[in-house]
């Protein structure tokens, strides 16, 4: 995409992009909105709207089906997409006037749909929609109503017995806080406080996680003077949580073995005082290019970075780190509410993560030094992926153990070293982490 453009047109080509080309909105509303030129309210603003969007999308279509002639799966994606935008922004955004989301969403039909008489139809539907918006009754099902697959849904439910479900739902389907992680090697929690508010951005104190920032309405953070200076950098409380409990020191040597973008060993770096060294690894060689520009931007020198398969042996780091860190990869299904277009993906493609996650835990467990520590950590809520894969590493590897560890603010002691962190109940990402030590004194 290239040239300017508005908040509302640069949703639509995100929403388009992921219906055609299978893209990840966040990642494509990044590129996006720098092509168009928006500021910084405007990009707030797309990203609402596509995200809502996503969020709403099987409630906005139960709505539409009621009013539309053909099926909304069967309409022109550019009229498809304009009609979910304009009835998300009737529904959701008290902001905008009914008119307004009517006649944009009218216009985005007019300017880019093939067939002359879409934007005829765009507008009788949701003006249809202001009429009968009374008597228009909204979904009874779980699924519908939140917009999460009948599967997910189940599967949901099962993981937290029947209990608090629904309030997981509607948490996928808010807005989270964006994080700003204090570089202290630069600056502290005041000083970063007072560096954003002169950028025009506000920032408040974790209320119980020091070091944290909680961010209003920012746009592209990049382009700010106090991210480009090293200030800060961006993590959710959750990751930052599993590198608190894992603990490292300084003068420690570290592994992170799937590291990218490279939040955790940014803050590891950083809990180090960057004395030691980090060694952060990915398999895709770009993104080891992005861990080396967020480190030199931190001003982490104590960060060097290898393209590392965490599943392929590498003698040379048999024995040899105080700490290993791995992330590894996963369903995603606890950042549905920053990626929330994960939801919609086909499951059957999930049923092998176990496979991949205990081959890459059984790889990079020889890689921590006796007496080190092996911090395991997914983003997902499914115990399959979760303890279900350090129990059965456990009973392979009987030279490791659990071990507890105390979080700061309401999570307190957790003795059994696992740790499930859930949106509806600790306001951050969907998280799993659980602490291992490896048995034996340290050479």
């Amino acid at each position: 995409m290239t040239g300017r453009g508005t908040a509302r047109s640069v949703a639509l080509e995100a929403l388009l992009a992921g219906e055609r080309q299978g893209a990840w909105s966040d990642g494509y509303l990044k590129k996006a909105i720098r092509a168009a030129g928006l500021d910084r309210r405007d990009a707030a603003l797309a990203t609402r709207l596509c995200f809502g969007v996503l969020q709403n999308r099987m409630r906005l279509d139960d709505y539409l089906n009621r009013l539309s002639k053909t099926p909304v799966e069967r309409l022109e994606g550019v009229v498809r997409g304009s009609l979910r935008l304009g009835l998300y922004q009737i529904l959701e955004l008290d902001r905008v006037p009914d008119s307004a989301a009517v006649n944009e969403s009218v216009a985005l039909v007019r300017a880019r749909s093939r067939n002359p008489r879409a934007a005829g139809m765009v507008n009788a539907i949701l003006r249809n929609f202001l009429r009968r918006r009374e008597e228009l009754s909204p979904p009874e099902d779980l699924p519908t109503r939140y917009s999460h697959p009948a599967w997910l849904v189940e599967a949901l439910s099962r993981e937290l017995g029947g209990e608090g479900v629904e309030a997981l739902l509607a948490a996928d389907n808010g807005e989270p806080p964006t994080c700003a992680q204090v570089n202290a090697i630069k600056t502290t929690p005041a000083a970063l406080q007072a560096a954003l508010e002169a950028a025009g951005v506000q920032g408040q104190l974790h209320p119980w996680l020091p070091g944290c920032l909680l961010l209003g309405e920012t746009g592209d953070l990049e382009g700010l003077a106090p991210f480009r200076e090293g200030l800060f950098y961006i993590q959710d409380t959750a990751a930052r949580l599993a590198v608190l409990a894992a603990g490292p020191e300084p003068g420690w040597q570290v592994l992170d073995a799937c590291a990218a973008p490279g939040g955790k060993s940014f803050a590891a770096a950083i809990a180090m005082g960057n004395r030691g060294s980090v060694t952060a690894c990915d398999i895709h060689p770009h993104k080891e290019k992005l861990i080396q520009a967020g480190a030199a931007r931190l001003g982490l020198s104590c960060i060097q970075t290898r393209v590392l398969d965490g599943k392929i042996r590498r003698e040379e780091y048999l024995d040899r780190f105080d700490l290993v860190l791995a992330d590894v990869p996963c369903s995603g299904l606890g950042i549905i509410r920053k990626k929330p277009d994960i939801r919609y993906k086909d499951p059957e493609p999930l049923k092998d993560l176990p496979r991949v996650q205990r081959a890459i835990l059984d790889n990079v467990s020889a890689y921590v030094k006796p007496g080190g520590v092996l911090l395991y950590a997914t983003c997902t809520l499914l115990s399959r992926e979760n303890g279900d894969v350090v129990r059965s590493f456990l009973d392979r590897h009987r030279d490791f153990r659990l071990e507890g560890f105390t979080l700061p603010g309401p999570i307190g002691r957790v003795e059994e070293g696992m740790l499930t962190l859930w949106p509806h109940i600790h306001h951050t990402d969907g998280f799993f982490f659980a602490k291992l030590r490896r048995r034996g004194e340290p050479g």
